[in-house]
């Protein structure tokens, strides 16, 4: 990801070069500030949203905490009916300065007060407060999170931004076997549709695979008041196998059945989701288990996945099992992208592969 003013609008996408066979993909691992791409922070689907969804999101800039002034940045969770959760980062935000130390959760939850002036942005009359923690008193407010010391004086003002993977919209390189292309469900089985043509959960390819690069990009769903597994939960298994997880996880500290995580088997390095109803991406470096000519395994699977363009497992080894709920059994056997249902509407467009060659 790479960092623009915000309300600016992403001028390039990331190269199509990206998916080519034997291609360097080592510029999207850069957990640099140089690597991040911001956008205008508003909303822009016709999904159902609440009062409480122009507020959350993330927030960057400067701030001067205990006489140590620098780069912070701020995710604000919506948690539902006008409360909020807050998480300040030293150094930036995940993968675009955080460095990986210090994390900070406000202890008592945010919440929006039906009092002051009107918000030029949002419209309403009032604000989001958090108050009587360590590092002061904050509100978000004109597209702003405010902090005060607590001496009561400004530490500062973060702006709302909305970051946009750098892979997001990559078209299909020459010879990519397009699985999705937003026309029609072909190709999957029990695949369905919505009506402005984004691939809903719960489908299969009819197409099966051995080594490869995935490009892939989900959208998850708003579910402010919904906790832990219940929100917002997907997953895309590779080879029907083993699962990189999708859910709500903003915010959170990245486990391995959070966003990003191979479920059952290892954390992703930094969580790099981004709030829900964002376009996300997932770009996958397969290669399958290997076995001989008696079916005895010879070496592991193993993958390395970029959320959003940030590596976030690198060339991890994967057991010889299938992760829970997989439906294909472990085997010398090609297998297909499945793309679970956990009863969340999370949406899918534009995926894509390059087989690798043996």
């Amino acid at each position: 990801m790479t960092f623009t003013p915000d309300k600016t609008r992403l001028a390039t996408r990331i190269m199509s070069h990206f998916f080519r066979i034997g291609c360097s993909l080592l510029t999207l691992c850069l957990l640099v500030p140089s690597a991040a791409a911001w956008q205008a922070a508003a909303p822009s689907t016709p999904v159902k949203t609440d009062n409480d969804f122009a507020y959350q999101g993330e927030y960057h800039g400067n701030l001067n905490l205990a006489g140590a002034p620098g780069k912070y940045g701020v995710q604000v969770i919506a948690t539902g009916k006008g409360t909020f959760q807050a998480v300040l980062y030293k150094g930036g935000l995940p993968g675009a300065g955080w460095d990986q130390s210090d994390r900070y959760e406000w202890k008592a939850p945010g919440k929006f007060e039906p009092q002051g002036s009107t918000d030029p942005i949002t419209g309403r009359q009032g604000l989001v407060q958090f108050q009587g923690d360590p590092h002061g008193d904050a509100v978000i407010q004109d597209g702003h999170f405010t902090l005060m010391n607590r001496q009561g004086r400004l530490a500062g003002k973060l702006k709302k931004v909305n970051r946009r993977s750098e892979s997001l919209d990559a078209k299909p390189v020459n010879g990519a076997v397009v699985l999705f292309d937003g026309k029609s469900a072909n190709g999957w089985k029990n695949g369905r549709i919505t009506e402005d043509g984004l691939l809903m959960q719960g489908t299969t390819s009819e197409k099966t695979f051995d080594d490869f690069k995935l490009h892939l990009e989900f959208r998850l769903p708003y579910m402010p008041e919904k906790k832990g597994q219940a929100r917002g939960n997907s997953g895309i298994y590779l080879q029907g196998r083993w699962e990189v997880q999708m859910l709500d996880s903003f915010g959170l500290t990245g486990e391995q059945n959070e966003c990003g995580g191979i479920y059952s088997v290892g954390k992703p390095d930094v969580n790099m989701c981004l709030p829900p109803l964002s376009w996300q991406t997932y770009d996958i470096d397969f290669t399958s288990a290997k076995y001989d000519e008696n079916n005895q395994l010879q070496s592991n699977a193993r993958m390395t996945v970029w959320h959003n363009g940030v590596k976030i497992h690198d060339d991890l080894e994967l057991p010889d099992r299938k992760t829970t709920a997989a439906p294909v059994n472990v085997g010398p056997e090609p297998g297909p992208i499945f793309l679970q249902d956990h009863g969340n509407p999370v949406r899918y467009r534009n995926i894509w592969l390059m087989e690798k060659s043996p």
